[in-house]
């Protein structure tokens, strides 16, 4: 343990101790920390949180580093200021606050909304859990500057975050967040903060946000006939314990759908997400309820979304009657085929639509845009990317649908962040589209893979804690960036796209290009036989992830499961090359 880094953190410590903003209790515990000169103390003091690809997010607990009343109420003054800076020509100035269901949110939203209304800032709170993509819609609905939402997403229970939104109903991107952030960073005491707020400038918002919700993403629905013909297919719904668990099956039974079957042990809201490992929809353990539900009503499609709403996991049969999970990759594939399919027999695509993909989702949507005649932007991970690009379209070109492979979509205008209740809705009307043709989701998917290309993508997680481990996925990033591979499972890498250094370089020319998209700590290894290898830190969690795209023709439905087996040995030969 450093001894530099050991006083430097005590110090900081110490001086959270001399503001009087901060409670007994809060000081009780520092005191604590101070004693036991340990790694808990580095980590909850060696930094202030930041804000990464998904706004602050970080362990619930005293300190820095940790998400606690005060670190929201600096983020929140530091937004303040920002606000009243930029719309300072505006006679008020109003922001939207959410909360999800973990622990602290609550007190968390209305510490932000008296740190508002203490700056004359004028706050709508929901009166109870909401999911994200609704606070995006409320702050275009109720024309605000801005908006919050108090939401750790699919951690595990022991995190909290707080995302803050812009008045386009997107997280913030540069300059604002850094602005923000700069602003936070001159508020040197919680001393200089007042968490006594203004009861006139709070209204707390009721069902009429709801029900305009609701009715928004009623007017997506392509095709209303087909879900008459199938509105009795089964449907089983759980909302992970999250804030889905009462708009999810109200916006299914808004398109017309009946008979949505909830998984009633996951419908009680609670933070300690009880029955899971983990609320994450993309981990196969978060929806074993779910499963097990299917099976004993013998459902058409399975739909779980994680705590706030944003991700949706789906899980369908196949052709051996058998349930099965879909990654965000393939749920991508098959909702972005009806949506475009759907645009097109209905005469609406004239060469000015376009979607939208994140550079480490699924290839086969370009393959699909340019079969469909319609653009297609890649942008860098993080849906905030996709709302901007929407943005600076408006009323030049039209959004059909964007999606990430981290199982998050969204389709129409009025949302400016990933929806999984909407994309359950279109996902249970794209089910019975498929049923419509005689046809299951998984048969589906397998035609599309014979037309475009079996696409096959794996994602790998690999966990570096606190201090030590950010120093560790640094190195790695330096390493893969000054000495990347040159061949990987015996294919030469033909491209690197660095877009930290925004370059992307050729060989063996060793041509270069510009890379056009903000700066960011992402590499890609584009090997001959057209692999993408992609490596990047998370922004939201203590990880570096790696994404592998690898494809193959597809002869026949019967010749999927071994040629997904020769694509699964190919990344794992990458991976034995990459040493992970």
């Amino acid at each position: 343990m450093e001894t530099n880094l050991l006083a430097q953190v005590t110090a900081k410590a110490q001086q959270w101790l001399a503001m009087k903003n901060v409670e007994e209790e809060t000081k009780k515990k520092i005191r604590e920390l101070i004693q036991a000169q340990n790694d808990e103390l580095i980590d909850s003091f060696y930094r202030d949180l930041e804000f990464g690809t998904g706004g602050l997010r970080g362990i619930m607990g005293v300190g820095s580093n940790r998400m606690n009343i005060y670190t929201v109420a600096m983020a929140t003054q530091g937004l303040a200021n920002y606000l009243k800076k930029n719309f300072a020509d505006r006679k008020t100035i109003s922001v939207v606050i959410a909360h999800d269901n973990r622990h602290n949110g609550k007190l968390f939203s209305q510490t932000a909304a008296n740190v508002f209304s203490a700056n004359g800032i004028k706050v709508y709170l929901f009166d109870s859990l909401r999911p994200t993509p609704q606070l995006s819609f409320a702050i275009r609905y109720l024309q605000c500057q801005s908006g919050v939402v108090i939401t750790a997403s699919h951690n595990p229970k022991e995190y909290n975050g707080y995302k803050a939104y812009w008045e386009d109903g997107a997280q913030v991107i540069e300059p604002h967040d850094k602005n923000i952030i700069a602003e936070v960073q001159k508020i040197q005491s919680v001393d200089e903060i007042n968490l006594q707020g203004n009861p006139e400038l709070i209204t707390i918002l009721d069902s009429k946000v709801d029900e305009a919700y609701i009715q928004a993403l009623k007017s997506l629905s392509l095709r209303p006939d087909v879900v008459q013909r199938h509105k009795t297919m089964k449907i089983v719904f759980t909302p992970i314990h999250g804030s889905s668990v009462f708009l999810g099956p109200k916006v299914l039974k808004a398109f017309g759908f009946e008979n949505v079957i909830e998984v009633t042990e996951q419908t009680v809201v609670d933070g300690d997400f009880p029955t899971v490992k983990s609320p994450n929809p993309e981990e196969a353990s978060a929806l074993e309820l779910a499963l097990k539900k299917g099976r004993e009503v013998d459902a058409d499609l399975i739909l779980a979304t994680d705590p706030d709403a944003d991700r949706v996991g789906i899980a369908v049969k196949n052709n051996r009657g058998e349930f099965v999970l879909f990654n965000g990759n393939q749920t991508a594939a098959f909702l972005f085929y009806y949506m475009l399919l759907s645009w097109k027999q209905s005469g609406k695509l004239n060469g000015k639509q376009y979607i939208v993909k994140t550079i480490v989702t699924t290839e086969i949507l370009a393959k699909m845009a340019k079969d469909f005649g319609v653009e297609i932007y890649d942008v860098l991970t993080g849906f905030k990317y996709i709302a901007d690009i929407i943005a600076k379209n408006e009323g030049k070109k039209e959004f059909i649908v964007g999606g990430e492979e981290s199982y998050g979509y969204l389709a129409g205008e009025f949302i400016r962040d990933k929806d999984a209740i909407m994309a359950c809705a279109l996902i249970a009307e794209a089910a019975a589209w498929a049923k419509d043709h005689g046809k299951s989701v998984y048969q589906m998917l397998l035609e599309i893979y014979q037309r475009y290309g079996l696409y096959y993508e794996k994602l790998v997680n690999i966990t570096k804690k606190g201090k030590a481990g950010a120093d560790e996925i640094e190195q790695m990033m330096a390493e893969y960036r000054n000495n990347p591979p040159k061949k990987l499972n015996n294919w030469s890498v033909v491209c690197i796209k660095d877009y930290q250094r925004k370059i992307a370089t050729y060989y063996p020319t060793g041509k270069t290009e510009p890379i056009d998209l903000p700066k960011s700590n992402v590499l890609q290894f584009i090997l001959e036989d057209e692999t993408i290898v992609s490596v990047r830190p998370s922004g939201t969690e203590p990880k570096i992830k790696f994404y592998f795209g690898v494809r193959s023709s597809l002869a026949s439905a019967d010749a999927y499961e071994s040629t997904l087996e020769l694509l699964e040995q190919k990344i794992a030969n990458i991976r034995k090359d990459l040493g992970i």
